[in-house]
């Protein structure tokens, strides 16, 4: 048996960011390796220039997104999926670089921010061999929070706690099932099934904004998003 810690990530916005430049700033359709590892250091208290610790916790967890069905209640007590939606929203931005490179800098540019609308995702996490930080410290620092955890953005407040469960069990599908609801799109790090998504999402700690590629198995629902 195996050791799993569930998290919940729910709210009325979330943002994944995808390659960005200074005026889109587009969302990915599930929580990325490297906003979950933001989310977790925040709970944990490790500071962005801590790199140490960053790696360590990067090093130490290997991770499970399932995209779920969120469900309306009807009058009529019948059950509806909502859709996720990912909207834009537009700001302007005073001082950045200028043509999005470099160092000089120019008034104001206009810049669009991609969010997700009415999505929620379930969350498995476990530790690699030799982990530097366990579940058990994890566990504690979702639940009592060191600094503010966000799903992306500070604009993008949880709207319950982090903490769903911690079970033991054989595999990755296994424990999701126990999970409700029940169903819904699972991208894992651990090989399930045959279908494979590649995504760039992994932080490159000791180059910061820079990112490297990982493989997604993918099991459930109707189509790889991409």
């Amino acid at each position: 048996m195996r050791d799993f810690l569930i998290l919940k990530l729910h709210g009325p916005m979330q943002a994944w960011g995808e390659h960005t430049f200074e005026g889109l700033r587009p969302s990915a359709n599930f929580p990325t390796r490297s906003g979950i590892l933001g989310l977790l250091g925040a709970c944990l208290g490790i500071n962005r220039n801590d790199k140490d610790r960053l790696e360590n916790l990067a090093d130490s967890i290997g991770m499970a997104v399932r995209v779920d069905t969120r469900q309306l209640r009807r009058s009529a007590g019948t059950l509806k999926g909502l859709q996720v939606v990912k909207m834009s929203d537009y700001h302007t931005v005073k001082d950045a670089r200028e043509d999005y490179v470099g160092l000089k800098k120019h008034d104001t540019i206009q810049t669009w921010r991609e969010y997700l609308y009415d999505a929620e995702f379930t969350i498995a996490l476990w530790n690699h061999t030799n982990a530097a930080i366990h579940l058990n410290q994890i566990e504690s620092a979702v639940k009592q929070p060191l600094f503010t955890p966000y799903l992306g953005r500070r604009s993008c407040p949880i709207s319950r706690p982090l903490f769903e469960s911690r079970l033991q069990s054989p595999d990755i599908l296994t424990v999701l099932n126990a999970i409700q609801p029940i169903g819904g799109t699972l991208y894992s790090e651990e090989k399930i099934g045959n279908r494979m998504k590649r995504v760039r999402d992994v932080p490159l700690i000791q180059q910061p904004r820079q990112f490297a590629s990982r493989n997604l198995y993918v099991y459930g629902g109707d189509h790889v998003p991409e």
